[in-house]
């Protein structure tokens, strides 16, 4: 129990972290998505054709596709978050390909001190000379960076990744819920639970319950938007494919959405609990790269059945949801009605 207290409370102390980064420091949300974009062209290509193309289907070409794009995470991480934020795709590249073999966090701190200091280069030197004599500074400084925040890095947040990964073996049907919950109210979020994923570094099983909890409840999300008229049908697609494309209509309805998700979220995590599911793609706690990725690691009859109990869970909890916000909606019109009538 005191695994799972510790596991539980890592988790919520690094979210807390995580989110006055995202929205305190500056640009952080385009530097979280820079890093959530990184996970997906790497990490994902990786599961998909290094353990599926290549281990299962021995595809030998697309094996090496995978494995090429899964040691490439610091190199993607510096030159989408730093182009994210604004800096020159050339110093971007630069910085990117010099932090070469340094994994996926050392690339974001990396890709975001650059995202400030390139475009002071570029003011202070003269035009001409700014990229070369701009480029030849910038490969050194990102790799430094890299260097510098690499032991930093493992002995943090990657440490906090490895105890929410023992919580959930220890504990496997307590954590799915609560895991499964909060990653899935992530995922709605404006903050990215690739994001997060990534920066913890989740393997194992830990990933597998945040992954399909995704998948589950973006029927939640679905069912949400349909019953609660929230939009169009392009809206109920979007929302259930890429909570983030919705988020003025999730932020107006936060509480049904959240509280829903929460159930939804926990519902599909306790589905994976119970088929085992393991996830060795960190940074996949989406929707679509949730329901891929662990293909690469499971038998492919226990991934559908998880899934599919996954959308079982995550469609109970939005119409349990939506059931109960209508009910409410519906018992404050009748007092409207009445108090007017009395009137």
């Amino acid at each position: 129990m005191f695994v799972l207290i510790k596991g539980i409370g890592l988790l919520l102390f690094t979210l807390f972290l995580f989110s006055l980064f995202s929205l305190k420091m500056p640009k952080g949300q385009k530097a979280m998505s820079g890093l959530a974009n990184a996970a997906v062209a790497t990490f994902l290509v990786e599961a998909i054709h290094k353990y599926i193309s290549g281990n299962l289907m021995h595809i030998k070409f697309l094996g090496e596709v995978g494995a090429s794009s899964g040691n490439m995470g610091g190199v993607a991480a510096v030159i989408l978050v730093s182009i994210n934020m604004g800096l020159n795709p050339i110093y971007a590249v630069t910085a990117g390909v010099a932090v070469m073999g340094y994994g996926i966090l050392p690339g974001f701190v990396a890709g975001y001190i650059i995202a400030f200091i390139g475009p002071v280069l570029e003011k202070k030197l003269p035009k001409g000379v700014d990229i070369i004599v701009g480029a030849l500074l910038i490969a050194p400084l990102a790799r430094g960076i890299a260097f510098g925040v690499d032991p930093i890095v493992n002995l943090t947040l990657l440490s906090i990744g490895g105890m929410i990964t023992v919580a959930a073996n220890q504990s496997p049907y307590l954590m799915g819920f609560l895991l499964g919950g909060i990653m899935k109210m992530i995922c709605t979020s404006p903050l990215s639970s690739m994001a997060l994923t990534a920066m913890l570094g989740l393997q194992g099983l830990a990933m597998g319950i945040s992954s399909i909890a995704c998948v589950g409840g973006s029927f939640t999300n679905g069912i949400i938007f349909k019953r609660l008229k929230l939009g169009d049908a392009g809206n109920v697609i979007a929302v259930m494919l890429e909570p983030l494309t919705q988020a003025e209509l999730v932020t107006a309805n936060a509480i049904p959405i959240y509280c829903s998700n929460f159930i939804g979220g926990g519902l599909a995590g306790l589905s994976a609990a119970y088929f085992k599911i393991i996830n060795n793609a960190p940074g996949t706690a989406s929707p679509i790269p949730g329901l891929l990725a662990p293909f690469g690691f499971n038998e492919p009859k226990s991934v559908i059945f998880a899934v599919f109990f996954a959308i079982l869970g995550g469609t109970i909890a939005g119409i349990f949801g939506s059931t109960i916000t209508l009910h409410i909606k519906k018992k404050k019109r009748e007092i409207v009605e009445k108090e007017s009538l009395a009137a």
